[in-house]
């Protein structure tokens, strides 16, 4: 819905954009409210909403509700659950086929909704060697966290991966400045954790990336750069392919806009490698 919302912000009229603005402003619950008291809470009359509601190709304003409240329900649908509503699907196909068709639909829709002067200002955030990064994902995101973390450690000097206990995570904060960047992941179900840790940052001035799924992190209610990515496959588990194209793609223009500090760095870590013989070729 919020991506309905903003693929079309451009047919709105003023009084339509102001209720949009209040629905992602305090997403979903405030259109979870009766029609009335959405209207009051944006200032605009109950025709408003119903008119704004069929603009998104609803029929009125309780089946854009319905919506609504059938997407909170996937944002926190349990794996069992998830597993039950593919199993039901009743396809013969071969689990590879059917797992490699959603995977590229999700890089599909991920793609279409690629808003890229926002990749454009993230890849400057992450190549500015003046701003420290941090980077910290949650219970199924770490591992996305952590290759974002890899990368850019080589490409650039100044990048920190948050330790995975929480109770260490003050002392983080404490060196976030105006001056910092902090990347996050986070997909449904979302970490409550993860929300404080990037409400205490922004607090102090930092400046935020999410990388989130289709419906929405809270987490993008304090962020100033977002990247939605489709994460639905059949399987218990949501799949995080089509953000790691994202991360795979700022890695390489982040190397690409200071490719000579980075060539340096790279030919001096390759040195130290063949130095410690670490990765030495066995006899």
């Amino acid at each position: 819905m919020k991506q309905l919302l903003q693929d079309n912000m451009s047919e709105l009229t003023r009084s339509e954009l102001q209720l949009a603005n209040v629905l992602l402003r305090d997403y979903p619950m405030v259109g979870l409210q009766s029609i009335t008291r959405f209207a009051t809470a944006a200032e605009v009359s109950t025709p408003t909403v119903i008119r704004m509601a069929r603009k998104l190709g609803f029929d009125g304003f309780p089946t854009l509700q319905e919506a609504l409240r059938d997407e909170v329900a996937a944002q926190i649908k349990k794996p069992i659950s998830k597993h039950e509503d593919w199993a039901s699907g009743g396809s013969d196909e071969h689990a590879v086929n059917r797992f490699a068709e959603a995977v590229a639909d999700n890089l599909r829709h991920t793609l279409e909704r690629l808003d890229r002067a926002q990749f454009d200002a993230v890849a400057g955030l992450l190549a500015d060697t003046g701003r420290q990064v941090y980077v910290a994902g949650g219970r199924i995101t770490r591992s996305n966290a952590d290759y974002l973390f890899n990368h850019l450690q080589i490409i650039r000097p100044n990048v920190t991966q948050i330790g995975n206990s929480v109770n260490v995570w003050p002392q983080y904060i404490l060196d976030m400045d105006e001056t910092a960047t902090l990347v996050l992941f986070d997909i449904r179900r979302y970490e409550s954790d993860m929300f404080r840790l990037a409400t205490l940052a922004r607090e102090r001035g930092c400046k935020l990336v999410l990388f989130t799924d289709q419906w929405g992190s809270p987490i993008g209610k304090v962020a100033q750069h977002v990247f939605h990515a489709q994460v639905e496959v059949p399987s218990s588990w949501d799949s995080t392919i089509a953000i790691m194209l994202i991360v795979e793609a700022l890695i390489a223009e982040v190397q690409r806009a200071r490719w000579e500090q980075s060539r340096h760095r790279i030919e001096e870590l390759e040195a130290m490698f063949s130095t410690t013989r670490l990765f030495r070729s066995p006899d």
